[in-house]
């Protein structure tokens, strides 16, 4: 399937704020978004590097370009994704983002046991871990609550996630998810509740752009 494969940073500065996309990389001086934070491009600095009077089109289509890019999703992904939160009880932009949060690689992100989704990926898609006992190497695969994500056994020594977990105290303990560092295991509890997501967005303005 494709994937992106350019610069992590050019998409920080074309939504204008930071996606953390490269981990503990984000954090320092050599960020790209903190050298250079207006958008990329030949025109990219004139008038603060920002279209001023956006339309209302507009917002809704970064918010959902945003929320995507974060994310680490296609845009096929990301509409199946809505479609599917949409078809659920509830209010269609939180089931969103809870969907979004249930993901595998997100969920091993949100742990600590990879400095970015794109690593949390590449570490599931390599069959490093296991859910509930069985190696599972599908990044979209929605965890239920209840299971729990484990490193394999053979993976245990891998110098990315030890190093991930130092790292972790940057990251907000979550509510909905448990860790187990001495375990190099964590479990999800619940569904996450919109309030509980650190994910700062207008999940409402992605809602709007699919309705039109």
């Amino acid at each position: 399937m494709a994937r992106y494969i350019g610069p992590s940073c050019k998409l920080c500065r074309r939504e204008g704020e930071k996606l953390f996309l490269k981990g503990s990389r984000c954090y320092t001086e050599k960020c790209a978004f903190e050298r250079r934070g207006y958008s990329p491009g030949e025109h990219g600095q004139s008038k603060g590097g920002r279209r001023r009077g956006s339309s209302e089109y507009v917002q809704r289509l970064r918010e959902k370009q945003k929320v995507r890019r974060l994310y680490g999703l296609l845009e096929t992904q990301f509409a199946n994704i809505f479609s599917e939160a949409d078809r659920l009880k509830g209010i269609t932009g939180e089931n969103l983002l809870a969907l979004l949060e249930r993901r595998l690689d997100n969920v091993v992100y949100r742990l600590g046991f990879a400095p970015s989704r794109k690593s949390a990926r590449q570490l599931v898609l390599h069959r490093h871990f296991t859910v509930d006992g069985q190696t599972v190497n599908i990044p979209s695969y929605l965890v239920r609550p209840g299971q729990v994500i484990k490193v394999r056994e053979g993976s245990r020594n891998l110098d990315i996630i030890h190093q991930a977990l130092k790292e972790q105290g940057r990251e907000l303990a979550l509510p909905y998810l448990r860790l187990d560092k001495a375990r190099l295991e964590g479990q999800m509890l619940e569904v996450p509740k919109r309030a509980e997501i650190p994910t700062l967005c207008s999940e409402q303005l992605i809602v709007e752009l699919y309705s039109k």
